[in-house]
């Protein structure tokens, strides 16, 4: 299966990651989602790939995520909602100290984040779409991590995107409303549309929690854009395809 990596958590020792790219050679084009009503068969064939990338004796966690702000705190090797969906497992972030778990998110225009503290060996996997950016969700995942591992946001090395960029993710007045402490993140188009940059906005909230801007990338990549090689749930006029972002701490 494709992948991709970001460039700031590669140099990060002790951490394994990887956000899985539209494959058409894969069943369902390479889709990872369990809840979108797409064959489960196939769908687990395509997370037995993905699994293969960071090997045997490992824990996979995917939630059920809801648009929320809650960020559930992994304190167990095991797998949960990995072959079939877990509905008692309803969470936008997750975090762990334990290594051997694999985090991971689910997106189709969203904004996916990883989150390494490579000090405290200790990290995070955050769904933000509007709603969780709204809520302030990595905010919040940030100070979970510090109450429960010690982390300091100017350790943190976090990768953002892909996701549905500024140039594409139209929006009304209703959700521009919220977001108006970012005006460098809004561009008006008229008629009671704008265009909303979701990435940016999760990365000022990072910035002013204090984590350096140099140790957060940003993915270029507009999923609308580019949903050749990325799901996008507006370009793709409903897909029920989702790529998958993971994160692993190594023993």
């Amino acid at each position: 299966m494709k992948r991709n990596r970001y460039e700031n958590l590669l140099q990060v020792h002790g951490v394994i990651h990887c956000i899985s790219e539209r494959d058409e050679e894969r069943p369902l084009a390479g889709s990872l989602a369990l809840h979108t009503g797409q064959d489960i068969d196939q769908v687990r064939s395509n997370r037995r790939e993905i699994a293969s990338y960071f090997g045997a004796e490992v824990h996979f966690i995917s939630a059920l995520q809801v648009h929320g702000d809650h960020v559930h705190v992994v304190g167990k090797r095991s797998s949960r909602g990995w072959t079939e969906v877990d509905a008692s497992l309803q969470a936008d972030a997750l975090v762990t100290h334990l290594p051997g778990v694999v985090l991971t998110i689910l997106t189709a225009d969203c904004v996916p984040l990883l989150i390494a503290d490579p000090v405290h060996r200790a990290i995070g996997a955050v769904h933000a779409g509007w709603r969780g950016t709204q809520q302030e969700i990595v905010r919040k995942t940030v100070e979970t991590m510090g109450r429960l591992y010690g982390t300091r946001p100017t350790d943190l090395v976090v990768g953002i995107g892909p996701a549905i960029g500024g140039c594409c993710y139209e929006v009304g007045e209703d959700v521009v409303e919220n977001f108006t402490a970012y005006p460098q993140a809004i561009v008006a188009k008229g008629n009671g549309k704008y265009l909303l940059d979701t990435k940016q906005i999760n990365a000022l909230q990072l910035e002013a929690l204090g984590v350096p801007t140099d140790q957060i990338e940003i993915s270029p990549v507009c999923t609308a854009c580019e949903h050749e090689r990325f799901f996008s749930y507006r370009a793709d006029g409903g897909t029920a395809g989702r790529f998958m972002s993971c994160i692993m701490l190594e023993s």
